[in-house]
């Protein structure tokens, strides 16, 4: 029998990024998932949070709670949405764990850490360097899996970047609230990733992606960003 997934797409992807949705689901099928796609899902509630809205962070937090109650697993091609309804949820809802601990992955660390899967059949000519956005690495411990789907992507080479590990400069409000120092660190990974020689920048959270994507443009880079769902997505 199929593994039913209940995907959540996240305020970014829906509103900006819609084609990393459908590529994510894409993959999920090609591996024998079974969609369920919820229509009255919206945020995860994690802007509020991080500005300190707390009371508002949680209504968001019930209305999830409430859209995918009954889901048995939640897939998320988003490391810091995937945390906040994980590990944040048990704050805003005054329970002694999150009501979807165990039932709510990040993209690929469902395809890895879940279903075993490290090939999922994808073709992309290019060369590629990876970017680990601070929520999946620092929260959910996610750093091998995005490389071992990318390694069996067929003609993709992976050249790593010295600071692949630290921050865009992103960090949702942060962005806004420190501009100046966000577009500092941007600048860093941008000067990273040009002496890598690729030509794709690969992340698995969109908003790091258009973090980036904004800094590569204003550098007059001919680099492309990529969510990795597109590159698995790629045949």
């Amino acid at each position: 029998m199929p593994r039913r997934v209940s995907i959540f797409v996240t305020c970014v992807i829906d509103q900006l990024f819609p084609a990393v949705g459908l590529a994510m689901a894409d993959v999920l099928e090609r591996v024998g998932c079974e969609i369920d796609f919820r229509e009255a899902q919206t945020c995860c509630g994690q802007p509020a949070f991080n500005s300190g809205f707390r009371d508002e962070a949680a209504s968001v937090a019930k209305h999830f709670e409430t859209v995918f109650a009954d889901a048995e697993t939640i897939v998320v091609p988003s490391g810091s949405c995937a945390s906040m309804i994980g590990h944040h949820y048990a704050e805003l809802l005054g329970q002694p764990e999150s009501p979807f601990h165990g039932r709510i992955f990040e993209f690929s660390q469902f395809l890895t850490d879940e279903l075993g899967i490290v090939d999922v059949g994808a073709k992309l000519s290019t060369v590629a360097t990876y970017h680990d956005s601070c929520h999946s690495l620092r929260e959910l411990h996610i750093k091998s899996g995005p490389r071992r789907l990318l390694a069996h992507v067929d003609g993709l080479e992976l050249r790593e970047m010295t600071s692949a590990e630290e921050c865009c400069g992103f960090g949702g409000t942060f962005s806004v609230k420190f501009a100046n120092v966000s577009g500092a660190m941007a600048r860093t990974k941008i000067d990273a990733i040009s002496k890598t020689g690729a030509d794709t920048l690969i992340s698995a959270d969109a908003s790091c992606l258009m973090q980036m994507r904004g800094a590569i443009s204003r550098a007059g880079s001919p680099v492309r960003t990529m969510h990795l769902a597109e590159v698995l997505a790629s045949r």
